[in-house]
């Protein structure tokens, strides 16, 4: 819980009997929850955080000891991306997808029945 309150999460929820924690994101009114299963690993999913501005919050946390394994990035989907592991393995990406990540060009048309 510590490296995601270094991330700028504010700890909202805190269930120690169920393993349990709800956070609250920096900005806006988002919240984040985790709950840790008795034998944890690391498994293929990324969780992701959008931001308004990447290379910001990106200089930000690596002046704050997080190591990314990719710089921001442009990506093919018009995306901006970074990616980083907390300390057991799990992956993080912070992305900026702007009005893209509702809207990409290549948005299927409202179907409505």
């Amino acid at each position: 819980m510590a490296f995601l309150s270094r991330l700028g999460l504010r700890l909202v929820v805190l269930d120690r009997e169920s393993l349990y924690a709800r956070f609250e994101m920096p900005q806006g009114d988002a919240t984040f929850s985790i709950w840790q299963e008795d034998q944890p690993q690391p498994g293929p999913a990324i969780v992701y955080f959008e931001v308004e501005d990447l290379d910001r919050r990106h200089a930000e946390l690596t002046a704050l000891g997080i190591a990314f394994d990719t710089p921001p990035t442009t990506e093919s989907w018009l995306w901006r991306e970074a990616r980083f592991s907390d300390p057991t393995g799990n992956r993080f990406c912070l992305f900026h997808g702007g009005k893209n990540r509702r809207f990409p060009p290549w948005r299927l048309p409202d179907v409505r029945p």
